[in-house]
């Protein structure tokens, strides 16, 4: 996972609360093993109205996806945070999130931000336009100029700095998982009770 730290660009506006993870990437294409490949999927049944905003020239590329509260509710599926970042979304900004696509997002390096209803606004309203996500500072500059702070867990803040999954976690106390491995009791059949 690559470290996240300063995401700057486009702003993709989403003006829509309540959006579960059936619309991010609908069930019918839940069929792969892999985690790439997943973003033609996204927002599938929308990407067919030709009035779509994410559809817009303007917003091809755009690093950040504002939208409204509630993002990623309903089931748990890893696939629509597979999806936002294979089309090329690096953050998300949301009034609120639903916590379990919230714990998915971090896991795979896509960062989630809260923000309070004046500043979502800002962003909607502003579309296109650029704002920067400072994860250190935790701060997002918005098109006006203005920085708001947000809050974000220390723990999920310290791994997407890092760029640590939970692989990278885990190997991380390899000396200490050598050392139980190597010092625990092994019970097993024994070959002449048999």
């Amino acid at each position: 996972m690559k470290p996240v730290r300063l995401i700057s660009g486009t702003v993709a506006p989403l003006d829509r609360a309540s959006v579960d993870t059936d619309q991010i990437v609908p069930k019918q294409f839940l069929k792969r093993i892999e985690r790439s490949g997943f973003g033609e999927f996204l927002f599938y049944d929308w990407m067919q109205q030709a009035d779509f905003p994410l559809l817009w020239p303007e917003y091809h590329g755009a690093p950040i996806l504002v939208t409204g509260r509630n993002f990623g509710c309903g089931s748990s599926r890893e696939h629509a945070a597979w999806a936002l970042q294979d089309f090329g979304y690096q953050a998300i900004v949301a009034e609120s999130f639903g916590d379990i696509f919230a714990t998915n997002c971090s896991k795979n390096g896509l960062l989630t931000v809260v923000l309070e209803p004046d500043a979502i606004r800002e962003l909607l309203d502003s579309a296109p336009a650029e704002a920067t996500i400072d994860l250190e500072a935790q701060t997002v500059t918005l098109p006006s100029g203005r920085a708001v702070p947000f809050e974000i867990d220390a723990q999920v803040r310290e791994r997407l700095l890092n760029g640590w999954d939970d692989i990278s976690l885990t190997e991380q106390r390899a000396d200490e998982i050598a050392r139980y491995e190597a010092e625990r009791e092994r019970v097993g059949p024994d070959a002449l009770a048999i």
